[in-house]
């Protein structure tokens, strides 16, 4: 038996003595008392001791079936076993219709009683509240001492004291302990038998802390924890390497992009090539995948990033990283990017990089706008893109080799556009001439049209065909304007991929359009219970009004001519309710107020009307202009007349 369980049996039977001590003074007095009183009535003293030696009984007898919050945890503490059983029995009529486990219940300051018996080197007990239903993978919750103190509504100097009296006395009370699982406490207290006992009960070795941390990392070295939760660790990394190649084999990355990305086919099947040569070892292992994503704004460039983070890591948040390199344009960002030397101010917070890739360093990293970066921050970035390591202004290495690394620019996108539209012409001109040297039926064969069949469009023959840029313009005319930016070959001969995007088509951009009015009918419907219903001219109206050049979603037509457009083809609900729209926005009604000058209109309805007026006249049409006079006339410069000269005397 320990000394501590010994100690603590030693006071349970002191206690036990002391009361019987107690409840037998009543008894003898009881036995001793009786007669009469002073006055000629029956003495009740000894019925009183009776009474009271008899709810003093019941009140031990109860103390026993009856929870008791810091008793729990105390004995956790200390490994006792046996109050553990008890207490549990104790609060399990209590806690039956919640619906949680017993052995799961919190302490008011954010642990559970498996955190405190694996931080204490209580193996018994941990295997016994495991035993009792305790999850092995609930995360803690105390977050430091002015957290809790503020969660509890405690000052901080109590909120210390209870956390090392009811927790554990060795470990830092002041310290954030978010996240930490009881596999964390037991590598911490390097607890050989909690860790075992944890792990065959189905403790994930995986799990990370809010600091991004395994339990791995708190072991000591070398220790037999430390060995055992790596062991388990290799195994689950096995497991989950399996059942995520088995679920990309039936559910590809491609298909995964294909549901949010809209054409874009080349960049996608550029994208997960190189992702599946990675994964399948036909690529450096000892480098990280670099990417240069370019083309227009709006375009996808940005959501294909996303989209990649939530396949290769399933939705995890904390695996996509995302820096807009705008915020890095002067020579002094570096600090911010990977932490300021030792000496300045910010040393002990490190850098926006650095901290995120000493979380996750498999993540998916974004660099947005990277052209607009000072040349100094892409020096850094040299080291992470050659051998995937950076080291942080504390001097710590921090290795990043299966991390994934995506730059977007909007370099020569003017180029990409124009030769992306010159592709989708050209791909017209071929699928028109397919269609032109299909040979039609002759003879007795008779071809009867069917009703529901839609007609070929050129659109859709193009969308389905993948456009490629040739090699020649992009040695030609992207590689110089890359190099001419950038002013190193070092750098760009780290990127494994030059991604390009090339302009949607109309197909497309009717497809964005119409998702698009889905979520804002979505929107409409879960906020304001207003259905939004359009017809189909309203999604070439609105495609129509994306700029030709650029050809991505986030340019519009002008909204007086988006309005006109609307009123003119949809009828005269959308006019009364862009009416009802513009006399919610003005505060009352919309009329039409003449001007007392020159009789013109004023007001909303009236400029919709001269929008309307303008759209219908053709171009060049209408009286042309008066020449402007000039607001400064130039005088006629006056001659001065010869003065006579006087004769000479």
């Amino acid at each position: 038996m320990s000394l501590p369980l010994a100690r603590a049996s030693l006071r349970c039977l002191r206690s036990l003595r002391r009361t019987l001590r107690l409840a037998s003074v009543p008894a003898r007095r009881a036995c001793a008392g009786g007669g009469w009183g002073d006055h000629g009535q029956p003495r009740n003293t000894a019925r009183h001791y009776a009474l009271g030696a008899g709810s003093l009984a019941l009140a031990l007898l109860a103390a026993d079936h009856i929870y008791n919050e810091k008793r729990f945890f105390k004995a956790a503490q200390l490994g006792n076993v046996e109050e553990i059983k008890r207490q549990v029995e104790a609060a399990g009529d209590g806690r039956a219709h919640e619906g949680e486990s017993v052995a799961d219940v919190r302490h008011s300051l954010g642990w559970t009683a498996l955190m405190a018996a694996a931080a204490n080197d209580r193996p018994a007990a941990v295997r016994e509240l495991l035993r009792l239903g305790a999850r092995p993978d609930l995360q803690e919750r105390y977050a430091g001492a002015a957290a809790a103190a503020a969660t509890a509504g405690l000052h901080p100097l109590e909120a210390m004291q209870r956390r090392e009296d009811e927790f554990c006395a060795t470990m830092n009370a002041r310290a954030s302990f978010l996240g930490w699982t009881a596999l964390h406490y037991a590598a911490l207290a390097d607890s050989a038998g909690a860790a075992r006992a944890l792990l065959e009960a189905g403790a994930d070795p995986t799990a990370r802390d809010h600091a991004g941390r395994r339990a791995l990392h708190y072991a000591r070295d070398p220790s037999p924890a430390r060995d055992l939760i790596m062991q388990h660790t290799r195994r689950w990394e096995q497991a989950a390497a399996a059942a995520a190649a088995e679920e990309r084999r039936r559910f590809p990355l491609e298909q995964r992009l294909k549901q949010y990305i809209v054409g874009q086919q080349a960049a996608i099947e550029t994208v997960a090539a190189a992702v599946r040569r990675k994964e399948n070892g036909w690529a450096d292992e000892e480098h990280p995948l670099v990417f240069l994503f370019l083309g227009s704004s709006g375009i996808g460039k940005t959501e294909l990033a996303k989209q990649l983070a939530r396949y290769m890591h399933r939705d995890d948040p904390a695996a996509f990283i995302r820096l807009d390199m705008s915020e890095y344009q002067e020579k002094h960002e570096v600090a911010k990017l990977i932490g300021a030397p030792p000496g300045y101010v910010g040393h002990e917070e490190g850098g926006q990089l650095t901290r995120a890739l000493a979380r996750r360093a498999d993540a998916v990293v974004l660099f947005d706008e990277v052209d607009k970066a000072h040349p100094d921050v892409l020096t850094v970035l040299l080291q992470l893109f050659d051998e995937g390591r950076l080291t942080d202004g504390k001097g710590k290495l921090i290795e990043c080799k299966n991390a994934i690394f995506v730059m977007t620019s909007n370099l020569a996108a003017d180029e990409i556009a124009q030769y992306g539209l010159q592709l989708r012409r050209e791909a017209e001109a071929r699928a028109a001439q397919r269609a032109r040297a299909t040979p039609l039926p002759t003879g007795d064969h008779k071809v009867e049209p069917l009703e529901n069949t839609p007609m070929p469009v050129a659109d859709e023959t193009t969308s389905s065909e993948t456009l490629e840029v040739s090699r020649h313009f992009k040695d030609s005319v992207v590689r110089p304007i890359l190099k001419r930016h950038f002013g190193r070959d070092e750098f760009l001969g780290r990127i494994n991929e030059i991604v390009y995007f090339l302009p949607f088509s109309r197909q497309e951009l009717l497809t964005l359009v119409n998702m698009e009015l889905k979520r804002w009918a979505d929107k409409a419907r879960s906020r304001h219970a207003v259905d939004l219903k359009w017809e189909g001219g309203v999604l070439g109206c609105l495609a129509d009004g994306s700029v030709q050049h650029s050809q991505s979603t986030r340019a519009e037509l002008p909204p007086e001519y988006v309005g006109f457009q609307l009123t003119e083809r949809f009828g005269p609900q959308v006019r009364r309710a862009l009416r009802r729209a513009l006399d919610q926005a003005r505060g009352g009604a919309a009329r039409r107020e003449p001007d007392r000058a020159g009789g013109r209109a004023r007001g909303p309805r009236a400029r919709l009307q001269r929008a309307a007026h303008r759209a219908r006249r053709p171009r060049g049409a209408g009286r042309a202009l008066p020449a402007q006079p000039r607001l400064h006339a130039r005088r006629p410069r006056r001659r001065l007349a010869a003065r006579p000269s006087l004769p000479d005397d």
